[in-house]
């Protein structure tokens, strides 16, 4: 079996000094190594093409038959790493809680505890008819959360 850390070390020597990071990097029992980078502009595919061939550079196919894929995190997929949250600060966002209550607003912040999402909701204060939109800031940590997504609006 392909040691996973071999894969890691060889994708973190590729990032070194590039904006790009790792989101996922999975190996499994019958050799199949799936590595997922992310960018605050997006994904290219030669970038993809130029990591995937760093790493079979390094590997033995002589000694090891494996499958290697490598590709983008995808635009719908939830956030699995902490700098996706800090580059889609000021994005809408679809969270979805461990309640499995569905919040939808703007990710406002995000450090290494969590995140903070503001969204929009109807209050009625008192002696008013009717109610107002008002923003309120939902302070998260990332265990609160089962996923969370980018919304794509049209």
């Amino acid at each position: 079996m392909i040691d996973k850390n071999l894969v890691l070390s060889l994708v973190n020597e590729w990032l070194e000094g590039k904006d790009y990071f790792l989101t996922d990097l999975t190996v499994s029992a019958d050799d199949r190594i799936v590595v997922e980078i992310d960018h605050k502009d997006g994904v290219w595919i030669d970038d993809c093409v130029e990591l995937s061939k760093h790493i079979e550079s390094h590997l033995d196919r002589e000694t090891q038959d494996f499958e290697l894929e490598v590709g983008s995190a995808g635009v719908g997929q939830p956030f699995k790493v902490v700098r996706q949250y800090e580059n889609n600060i000021g994005e809408t966002v679809e969270v979805l809680t461990r309640e499995g209550k569905k919040l939808k607003g703007t990710l406002a912040h995000a450090d290494e505890t969590g995140f903070t999402l503001t969204i929009t909701e109807k209050v009625k204060h008192e002696g008013q008819k009717r109610p107002v939109l008002e923003n309120r800031d939902i302070r998260f940590a990332y265990s609160d959360v089962k996923s969370t997504k980018y919304v794509i609006d049209f």
